[in-house]
């Protein structure tokens, strides 16, 4: 069964949604002992880094969340999901990451329009699990300030001013800075291509 975390992320009811159209079997829970027992997790995140990071240290689940990643277990974020996988963020300078990935995500800076928000192309980098099914160009549904830099684990960019990682996946980690959920039948098969896993 999959378990997305709820630490009060505003899209949490939009994944929902794409699950039960997938007719997936989930639990959605902010308890530390359900995450320390999940085979799959989804992280959805919307909103500020520094909240979501404070939300994640007051319910306490922070270390499991960890100790499952490094066990293993398949995991999925989503836009800030992806963000908080690394050491640290811009948007917040006093908050720590999850610290799964060492550097900092960082603002967009440019004459282009802030946030970046709509439909944008995917450019896959390497062998993709989440992009299984899915044509080179692929549109997806952006909603973001800040952005993970590109690294070894970038499976495909977006590009917004500059090339960033849109997926990123290394072993049993998933992350996309996309919305699936508010992808269509792309973000759909995304979604898929995870559960598969």
């Amino acid at each position: 069964m999959t378990t997305i975390v709820d630490y009060g992320a505003g899209n949490l009811r939009s994944v929902q949604n794409t699950l039960d159209h997938l007719g997936a079997e989930y639990q959605v829970t902010n308890k530390p002992a359900d995450v320390t027992h999940a085979a799959k997790i989804i992280l959805p995140g919307v909103g500020h880094f520094g909240q979501m990071m404070h939300a994640i240290d007051d319910l306490g689940l922070r270390e499991p969340l960890i100790t499952r990643i490094h066990s293993g277990v398949p995991f999925l974020g989503i836009c800030i999901g992806l963000q908080c996988l690394f050491a640290r963020s811009e948007e917040a300078p006093g908050s720590q990451g999850l610290s799964i990935f060492p550097g900092a995500v960082r603002r967009f800076v440019g004459d282009a329009r802030i946030p970046h928000m709509g439909w944008n192309s995917l450019e896959q980098t390497k062998a993709s699990r989440l992009l299984k099914n899915l044509g080179e160009g692929t549109f997806t549904y952006f909603a973001h300030s800040y952005y993970a830099p590109l690294m070894e684990a970038t499976a495909a960019t977006c590009t917004y001013m500059h090339p960033y990682t849109a997926i990123l996946e290394h072993a049993n980690i998933y992350a996309v800075q996309f919305h699936p959920e508010k992808s269509g039948p792309a973000g759909l098969q995304v979604m898929q291509n995870f559960l598969e896993l």
